[in-house]
């Protein structure tokens, strides 16, 4: 059972939202592997861009695809040492901190959506290796990647444009108490994500109870947010788990980054219990029951993007591949006459097409106009 009793408002929330989740799950029948790939891709990319810039990183989506399509190239363990210096040649070095955690929730996310069945019973071992995963590109992680905090630690809300800094959470203790509320959560979840029949509800209460706890001395904000996609995986609402794997949810949370700050203060109160009947999560429930009606747009309108994508001619193909290899800039038709060599009016058209169609954005006017990608 959950530690808090869901209103009845709340429970007719979930119910709207389930046949939500059922006619976008019959949505997708018949999408080719092809067409399900792309929109895994999306969701994918915006999750790792989104969840690490919550936590302040500075790489847009466009720079994450592009980082991402250089490491996949090579599937070993070493490709991110192997291609670090060429990713960051690219990017700038003062982007390095951000491309090492870019690389470390790529790792994860991916490694939730392709073993999501392997990883249940969830153990701490496994949001431990999890947590490894998330820190081992960071060199200055070594020595607590994937161990839990030996000193005291804090939510903190950061708005780098204003300069406002609070604190949201004070969570538990190092030592005895977040082992001992570690192990009572791990043996909560694996007791109710299968049996309760709200699975939306049961990850709210696994997310802000490891939220709560902050088990790691960095990283929990980032494994939080990849734990709750997880527990949307293991959901045995068939609807729920089987579009999960195209949702943006991330994407969502960075755009209401205030008020998700704000929420979670309002359910803890602002301190770590080892009673989670103390917490007040119903706010926080509502919070994340917002998110999925845009998520769900998102498949839709990128399954309109998807198949406009297949309609392009070769030459819309070259301009834009033109600007997935270079993400960090903004383009002049110039740039991009000398890279796909083709006519001037070629590729003026090909850059009007790829603008009505939503591929790019035109920013300024007549010859100084340049183009960027949008995501």
């Amino acid at each position: 059972m959950l530690s808090f009793t869901p209103s009845t408002k709340l429970e007719k929330e979930m119910k709207r939202l389930q046949a939500m989740f059922i006619e976008a799950r019959n949505s997708l029948d018949g999408v080719s592997s092809e067409e399900a790939k792309y929109l895994n891709r999306f969701a994918y990319i915006s999750n790792v861009g989104a969840s690490t810039r919550i936590e302040n990183a500075v790489l847009t989506d466009n720079e994450i695809e592009w980082v991402d399509t250089a490491l996949t190239r090579d599937s070993r363990t070493t490709a991110f040492e192997e291609k670090k210096e060429y990713i960051l040649d690219k990017l700038s070095k003062d982007k390095e901190r951000s491309v090492e955690e870019i690389a470390g929730c790529r790792e994860v996310l991916m490694t939730v959506y392709t073993q999501s069945n392997a990883l249940f019973p969830l153990s701490e071992t496994i949001i431990r290796g999890l947590h490894h995963d998330l820190l081992k590109f960071y060199p200055k992680a070594g020595d607590h990647a994937g161990g839990y905090k030996k000193t005291p630690n804090r939510v903190v809300y950061r708005n780098h444009e204003t300069g406002e800094e609070r604190t949201v959470l004070e969570p538990s203790p190092a030592g005895v108490v977040t082992e001992t509320a570690m192990s009572d959560l791990v043996a909560w979840y694996n007791r109710n994500i299968h049996e309760y029949p709200w699975p939306l509800l049961t990850a709210t209460e696994l997310v802000f109870r490891f939220l709560a706890i902050h088990p790691f001395k960095d990283g929990n904000g980032r494994l939080g947010r990849a734990l709750f996609i997880l527990s949307l995986l293991h959901a045995e609402d068939r609807h729920l788990s089987e579009i999960t794997p195209y949702l943006a949810i991330d994407r969502h949370i960075e755009q209401n980054k205030s008020a998700y700050y704000r929420v979670l203060n309002q359910c803890g109160g602002g301190r770590f219990s080892m009673d989670p009947g103390d917490y007040r999560m119903e706010p926080l429930a509502w919070f994340f029951s917002g998110l999925f009606p845009p998520c769900i747009q998102d498949i839709r309108f990128y399954r309109r993007r998807y198949n406009a994508l297949k309609a392009l001619s070769v030459s819309a193909h070259a301009v834009l591949n033109c600007f997935r290899t270079r993400p960090e800039l903004r383009l002049q038709v110039g740039d991009i006459v000398k890279s796909v060599s083709s006519p001037r009016r070629t590729v003026q058209y090909a850059l009007k097409t790829l603008t009505e169609k939503g591929f790019l954005q035109r920013l300024g006017k007549g010859a100084a106009s340049r183009y960027q990608m949008i995501f």
